[in-house]
């Protein structure tokens, strides 16, 4: 049985960016028949970790080392994303990134053949076997467990805005949604996934992700795919709201504005703050108002009164956390909105070149 415990709880503030692509071939459409690519090779040795491949042969995987200092990251990134895209080239691929590449027909692509994923197919069917979304994770280092059960729960009202900023997904099997970001759709069919309820402290929800093992809801504590959670094995705040990013320039501000929010709330904790409160069906509303209108949406409020823009919230959240990345990715075109205009403008060949990560 794999579980975390408070012990893993144990450095405030490191940064760790866990990112989703696609590996696609040298027209863009991603492909199968990988593994050489995943498992054939030594890994680079800037990353000596390596790549995995999510569940289909087509996804993969990637992800920092632990960042200190947050005015690494950038460098960090860069470097992953490099070795990564080297690494795709010398087998004669290419990556690409968005929360649902526009041309992956999960029908004719590959699963792959990793236990651990087998056994999810089985289990889950229908929602895993069409699940070709693409995420963005963030982790932040919590030095105490029961604070990061508390932070955890107030970054539940802002996992909405983070997903309206990053929505990166309009196209599923080659139509127009009419979403921003139909990637949290796809993947909200899964069980155990969307906006949780809150815990009491970190005792109540190792509880409940100890009852979710030992009655084989889940093989282990990584299949809890919360929008946001404690990871018991990491030791961190782990959100996972965003669409995987083609520009890294977005990703590194969606990091900046996590690492900030979590050690705000940490500090407010030591504070003795009362957590705020709203019912989670008004988050799942601020949830699908970010899925549906991305850049466009407006949020049910903290006190459940009123509504406030994107737009408005981004500014008062650069001013109090000292943040400039969001207010540059909320000023810019979004995702969403850039995909549906190169397609219209320049056709699906153009758009396919458009998601291709640069090394």
């Amino acid at each position: 049985m794999e579980l975390g415990s408070r012990d893993a709880f144990s450095r405030m503030g490191t940064l760790g960016i866990e990112e989703e692509f696609y590996i696609v071939d040298a027209d863009g459409y991603p492909t199968s028949g990988t593994d050489d690519l995943v498992y054939g090779r030594d890994p680079p040795a800037s990353v000596p970790e390596g790549f995995d491949h999510e569940l289909f042969e087509c996804t993969i995987e990637a992800q920092t080392e632990t960042i200190d200092d947050p005015a690494n990251a950038a460098d960090a990134l860069a470097t992953v994303r490099e070795a990564l895209v080297d690494h795709a080239a010398a087998d004669g691929y290419r990556i690409a990134a968005a929360g649902l590449h526009p041309a992956a027909k999960w029908r004719e692509l590959d699963h792959v053949q990793k236990p651990r994923y087998q056994t999810q197919l089985d289990r889950i069917q229908y929602p895993q076997h069409r699940n070709t979304t693409a995420g963005l994770h963030v982790h932040v280092g919590v030095d105490d467990a029961d604070k990061a059960v508390w932070v955890a729960n107030r970054l539940r009202w802002h996992c909405p805005v983070l997903l309206a900023l990053s929505a990166n997904s309009p196209f599923w099997n080659g139509f127009d949604t009419g979403l921003a970001s139909a990637r949290a759709k796809v993947f909200e069919n899964l069980p155990n996934t969307g906006v949780p309820s809150a815990f009491e402290d970190f005792d109540a929800f190792q509880r409940y992700e100890r009852r979710m093992v030992e009655t084989d809801s889940i093989a282990d504590r990584g299949e809890l795919w919360f929008d946001v959670r404690p990871h018991t094995g990491h030791g961190t705040v782990e959100v996972r709201a965003p669409d995987a990013q083609r520009d890294p320039e977005v990703t590194l501000a969606l990091a900046e504005y996590v690492r900030a929010l979590v050690v705000d709330y940490a500090e407010r904790y030591e504070d003795g703050e009362s957590p705020a409160s709203l019912r989670r069906e008004l988050l799942d509303e601020n949830k699908w108002r970010a899925i549906r209108h991305g850049h466009d949406a407006a949020f049910v409020d903290r006190d459940g009164e009123g509504t406030t823009a994107l737009g408005k919230i981004v500014e008062a959240e650069c001013d109090r956390l000292g943040v400039d990345g969001i207010r540059e990715v909320y000023e810019a075109e979004s995702g969403a909105a850039r995909q549906r205009r190169i397609r219209e403008e320049s056709g699906a060949d153009a758009l396919r070149t458009d998601l291709l990560v640069s090394p």
